[in-house]
């Protein structure tokens, strides 16, 4: 599987983010995407996972398994918010993710997975935001994808929770998976670098 990008641009409120953008992933490759605030890192995710359209550009996807499925239902996207109802309970969230999304993954061994093992009967309103980032990390398991698109994967995470999130990401990406990452900061994985400039 390949995933590109060949001379993206985008506008955001009638200002050029940027432009002239392009990147080239294989599978079992991490790509992490740096650059200031209002660079377009949040963005560029944003337009791979189908929530933008950029205004020039294209991007590719070649070998998925379903050449028929959209990139979007072949991608994660897991953003700055952690896409959770506060009501629902920690496996009440995976169980509405894993319906909506059509996977079949264990809810409690992603749990487990996650260190979120004693909360599952816990409303997500009630934890944590660090471990509200890793229930979210838990969706990624819950539902399979071969694509992952993650916005600081480990903003609100202790230690303990970062390397587990570059346990997950190496799991994955041994697999066969592919990754694009927005970060500030080292992911704790190897990964090729993409920077995006930011306008004066």
């Amino acid at each position: 599987m390949r995933l590109s990008g060949i001379d993206l641009a985008c506008v955001r409120g009638g200002r050029e983010v940027f432009s002239g953008l392009g990147f080239d992933l294989a599978a079992g490759e991490a790509l992490a995407v740096s650059g200031r605030n209002g660079a377009g890192k949040s963005s560029l995710l944003r337009i791979i996972a189908g929530l933008l359209h950029p205004v020039a550009g294209t991007i590719r996807l070649l070998g998925a398994a379903s050449d028929d499925a959209p990139l979007a239902e072949q991608a994660h996207y897991l953003g700055h918010r952690d896409a959770l109802k506060p009501a629902l309970t920690a496996a009440e969230n995976l169980d509405f993710w894993r319906a909506m999304l059509g996977g079949g993954g264990d809810i409690e061994a992603s749990l487990a997975a996650c260190g979120l093992g004693h909360a599952a009967a816990l409303p997500a309103g009630y934890l944590s935001a660090g471990q509200r980032r890793r229930l979210s990390m838990a969706r990624l398991i819950a539902v399979e994808r071969p694509i992952w698109l993650l916005d600081e994967p480990t903003s609100a995470l202790d230690v303990d929770g970062q390397a587990l999130v570059a346990r997950l990401m190496t799991q994955h990406l041994a697999a066969g998976g592919l990754i694009m990452a927005a970060t500030h900061g080292p992911l704790g994985i190897a990964a090729r670098g993409l920077a995006i400039g930011a306008p004066p």
